[in-house]
């Protein structure tokens, strides 16, 4: 049940009492806003007072979230190299966004000149998996055996979009959280070798992929990519699987991270730029 259900079942009680704004800041807080940003949201609720109707707490709130909430700024340029590094754990779905991301610019952009770089080299069956999309795609993609050095397989990925004058490199990454210390330290050497290979000129994107339903988790992921390598957008992936969906709102409060696409569904196609208008009006909806 989404939070613009519960906001409306909440309308069937008493109102404007202190029982109100408890229940009210538990429903922001089922709604994954966090307890933090719940508690900051029905104080200033309580203080404006202005909570007699449904339409007058939803209007709050929507002025609320459209406050903390941003779009990235995810613009190409297909006259000159771009890069997007993917990066998120194990299991959010980085190697299939990438997978939607490249079929976006395909149509974009009309065609060729994107490259995908299978730069997951510890997950066994990563490679393989974003070798089948580059077939469907017809797609090129540079790759090495499971267990290579990722960093040598986007170095090789950039050198050779560099040589045939290609526009886009989609890189995929590892995500092992259960070994931190080595993922923070394969990021920033691929960070480094993106900055190296790519040269003055090139637009680089890092783009976190966060699945809705992981909740307050995703947090502890930002911090940790965004202390890594500094992320420059989030990519809200299984937007569609989720009732909740509020997670945005405390990754766009602190850390401070902008969303660039929300992930809704499966196919190629199931991918949408961000819009935080109608992100907000779909999470208060009833």
């Amino acid at each position: 049940m989404g939070l613009g259900t519960r906001l409306k079942q909440l309308f069937s009680g008493s109102r404007d009492t202190e029982e109100f704004y408890e229940e009210l800041e538990d429903l922001l807080i089922e709604a994954d806003l966090g307890a933090r940003l719940a508690m900051a949201y029905t104080d200033r609720l309580r203080r404006t007072g202005r909570v007699r109707e449904r339409s007058e707490l939803v209007a709050q709130l929507r002025q609320f979230l459209l406050e903390d909430l941003r779009a990235a700024d995810l613009e190409l340029d297909p006259q000159r190299l771009n890069v997007i590094l993917m990066l998120g754990v194990n299991g959010v779905g980085k190697t299939t966004n990438l997978a939607k991301l490249a079929h976006y610019y395909q149509r974009q952009w009309n065609g060729d000149g994107i490259v995908l770089a299978a730069g997951d080299t510890f997950r066994a069956a990563a490679v393989e998996q974003l070798g089948l999309h580059a077939q469907r795609l017809n797609l090129r993609i540079v790759k090495q055996t499971t267990g290579s050095d990722a960093g040598a397989v986007i170095y090789d990925a950039i050198t050779s979009a560099v040589s045939r004058g290609d526009r886009l490199v989609l890189a995929d990454t590892a995500g092992r959280m259960h070994n931190r210390e080595n993922l923070v330290r394969e990021l920033e050497k691929i960070h480094g070798i993106i900055h190296r290979q790519a040269g003055e000129g090139v637009i680089y994107r890092k783009i976190l992929v966060i699945d809705t339903t992981t909740g307050q988790n995703a947090l502890q992921q930002a911090e940790l990519f965004h202390k890594a390598v500094g992320v420059d957008a989030v990519l809200l992936a299984k937007y569609d699987s989720s009732a909740r969906g509020g997670i945005l709102i405390p990754l766009a409060h602190s850390p401070g991270l902008a969303c660039g696409w929300l992930g809704t569904g499966e196919g190629y196609t199931d991918l949408v730029p961000f819009d935080p208008e109608r992100y907000v009006d779909e999470l208060l909806a009833p």
